[in-house]
């Protein structure tokens, strides 16, 4: 990029007469060399650990970064722009905001929806959220914090998602969004939650985090879930569908929604000007905002309380590369767990399998496990273990019964049960997990399907 200069002499004899441009393309080649010499992947051999995930990534991620970071621009940039630009499009969404974490951008798409800019529609500290308690905690951490109160409703197995048939039963008139995760790629029920968060004039937020690149069939089309709510969050952490290492996203039709969530993300200042560059609406010193004098420097008027949650141009380097592998991923994902499933589809008396939501091609990000009775889920787990699978339980299990909420238990206050949440509890004594990331070879699939087989023929009564 820009200088054309001569590297000065003695510096280093490999750049002596190449120009700045010539010079990185140099120092690019080697990077590429250097990755497929060193981080070439190992053939899988019987008896390797197999993670639940892992990054996949090649030359060109790496050629990315170092691209990015002999710029050294450091915060957001043209890689962040190209990247926003390029996912919203595969989503066919109109606006994508780029963030540091898949938390931060919950945290984004909650705190959005407490905007005065929003009017009546502003979610405030007293109402409340319908949300489920099968999940992650960063789902419902946003509202707790705010005082928004979350109201938690069961899920059925074996879809793993919200019971769409205790909704009514979770409503008050203090209801004013549904927010809850799309579980392990799965699409939760998108037309049953739309039609009564339209019924109720409720905000719908699809945490996506653990489902980008599935689809769910909605009024005769098919879309990408995490564009069917009003705001959609994605997170692109090492073992996601997709990774910069750390790395989320936020998105939505909406354009007074981008604007609150782009105040947001940028430490709440009204002007939308990107980093390092300035007055681009002509009207940086002749206005009046709030109670400042007229012509206050918009780069300093903020209108929401903000906070800085972008991500590095060297991580949106990574991204717009992974991008490129991004179908071929999901393609990969879809397989895997196909295969695993028709492995492990003779044990239907003693294990319940995962069952795609109707009307949905779901993303997996992992394939779900449900013990029957009889089969000792810690003993499955602890075999599979020490015969090298990696394996993960359903997160929080069931939220409520965390340290975190023991203030809150013991008070009584802060939240809402619909029911026994009697689904949840057995997920968190019964259920496990295992990968099926794009990295996976056929021969590891078959190797935890076979070793699950033995785990469940050793443990059970």
């Amino acid at each position: 990029m820009g200088r054309e200069t001569s590297i000065k002499k003695g510096q280093n004899p490999m750049f002596e007469n190449m120009t700045e441009t010539q010079a990185r393309e140099e120092i690019l080649k080697l990077v590429g060399e250097y990755c497929d010499r060193f981080h070439a992947k190992k053939p899988y051999e019987e008896g390797d650990r197999i993670p639940y995930a892992s990054r996949v990534y090649d030359r060109a991620e790496m050629m990315n970064l170092v691209d990015s970071s002999l710029e050294f621009w450091l915060t957001s940039g043209r890689y962040t722009e190209e990247f926003e630009r390029r996912l919203a499009g595969y989503l066919g969404i109109r606006f994508c905001s780029l963030v540091n974490s898949g938390s931060s951008a919950n945290l984004t798409a909650f705190m959005a929806l407490t905007s005065p800019l929003l009017g009546e529609r502003q979610v405030k500290p007293g109402h409340e959220m319908i949300t489920v308690a099968a999940g992650f905690p960063t789902t419902v951490t946003p509202a707790i914090q705010y005082g928004v109160k979350p109201v938690f409703v069961d899920v059925t197995i074996p879809q793993y998602n919200i019971d769409v048939s205790q909704l009514e039963a979770a409503y008050s008139e203090n209801t004013r969004l549904v927010m809850i995760a799309h579980t392990l790629g799965n699409p939760f029920d998108l037309t049953a939650v739309k039609a009564f968060c339209r019924r109720h004039n409720l905000w719908l937020i699809e945490d996506n985090c653990d489902a980008l690149g599935s689809r769910y069939r909605i009024g005769g089309e098919e879309r990408f879930t995490g564009t069917i709510g009003d705001i959609g969050t994605s997170s692109f952490y090492p073992p996601h569908h997709m990774t910069m290492g750390e790395g989320g996203a936020v998105y939505t039709d909406d354009p007074l929604l981008h604007r609150i969530i782009r105040s947001l993300r940028d430490w709440g200042r009204d002007c939308s000007c990107p980093p390092g560059r300035d007055n681009l609406c002509g009207h940086r010193f002749d206005k009046q905002y709030g109670e400042l004098p007229p012509g206050y420097d918009h780069k300093y008027v903020y209108s929401h309380f903000g906070y800085n949650l972008k991500a590095t141009d060297m991580q949106a380097a990574i991204g717009c590369a992974q991008l490129d592998k991004f179908p071929s991923f999901v393609e990969r994902r879809r397989r895997n767990f196909s295969r695993l499933y028709e492995a492990l589809e003779g044990l239907g008396d003693r294990l319940i399998l995962p069952q795609a939501a109707e009307g949905s091609v779901p993303s997996w990000f992992g394939f779900l496990i449900t013990c029957r009775e009889g089969v000792d889920r810690n003993a499955v787990v602890r075999y599979v273990e020490e015969k090298g699978v990696q394996t993960r339980m359903l997160f929080a299990g069931n939220l409520t019964r965390h340290p975190c909420f023991d203030q809150m238990r013991e008070s009584g206050r802060g939240y809402r049960i619909v029911g026994d949440l009697a689904n949840t509890d057995r997920i968190m004594r019964d259920t496990f997990w295992v990968g099926v990331y794009p990295g996976m070879t056929d021969e590891m699939i078959d190797y935890m399907a076979r070793t699950i087989r033995e785990a469940v023929e050793k443990t059970a009564d």
